[in-house]
């Protein structure tokens, strides 16, 4: 499964191997989601290419998705603007290869999930929030490594 995700839109769109959607549904953003994450509190959603790294049954917010936010193309980006040490790249490198979860105790935040507790306005720290009802919809229909592109 491809979980796409616009931004301006505020859809969340799933599409199977064979180019089928099977969902489609209403998503609720950071608190301040015009552009890409780049640290720890700053309550925006991120931009670009992601996987699931994990999945809760029972989170704060009923069944969730965990997003590879940071990946290894944002810790690079931060190392080259001096925002996080050059030494924690390997360990980037490392969840992307094996679609593991990557850091998320840095100055780039992290713990970003797909998960429920409403989408009618943005009001995460940086998640994509969806209905209780659609989360689960999602929940059943994904799997730990499907890809997660999250566009402006």
């Amino acid at each position: 499964m491809v979980i796409s995700i616009s931004k301006s839109k505020r859809e969340l769109t799933v599409t199977s191997s064979d180019g089928t959607v099977v969902l489609k549904c209403p998503v609720a953003l950071g608190s301040s989601p015009t552009g890409h994450k780049f640290a720890s509190g700053d309550g925006k959603t991120p931009e670009g290419r992601y996987f699931v790294c994990l999945m809760r049954e029972n989170g704060k917010f009923g069944p969730s998705l965990g997003v590879s936010y940071p990946g290894l193309r944002d810790a690079e980006n931060a190392v080259n603007e001096g925002r996080l040490e050059a030494g924690l790249l390997p360990l980037f490198a490392a969840a992307e290869e094996n679609k593991t979860r990557p850091p998320w105790g840095t100055a780039l935040g992290g713990e970003i999930c797909i998960h429920g507790g409403g989408d009618t306005h943005d009001w995460t720290a940086g998640c994509i929030a969806l209905s209780d009802e659609n989360i689960r919809e999602l929940f059943a229909l994904c799997h730990e490594g499907d890809t997660v592109i999250i566009s402006p």
